[in-house]
């Protein structure tokens, strides 16, 4: 199964938000590397009932990985990851960007 992920840029943050209904903050492992931010989980199937019949079965378990390539450099001591009600929202700050400086020649 794969979560559903929304992921956006405003005001100099990278913002992404993925759904992960009956999950906790435990099942989740989330990494920022080389301009690749990667969430990976794995949700636990809840045992069947012992001869029930089923008319409909919609819900996903097991593992899942996915990996975003994330827009200009991120300032990785100010990322902020928050895990409430099965929504991870995770605020990627940008790195301020160098500005050229005027070298005096003398």
């Amino acid at each position: 199964w794969t979560p559903s992920v929304d992921l956006s840029e405003k005001e100099g943050k990278c913002s992404l938000k993925a759904e992960l209904p009956g999950m906790t903050k435990d099942d989740i492992k989330l990494t920022y590397a080389d301009g690749v931010l990667t969430l990976t989980g794995k949700k636990e199937s809840n045992k069947e009932e012992e001869g029930a019949d089923y008319y409909l079965r919609e819900s996903h378990y097991g593992s899942f990985t996915r990996s975003f390539r994330l827009p200009g450099g991120i300032d990785e001591g100010q990322v902020d990851a928050k895990f409430k009600d099965g929504v991870l929202t995770v605020v990627l700050p940008k790195k301020e960007e160098e500005k050229t400086k005027k070298i005096e020649i003398k």
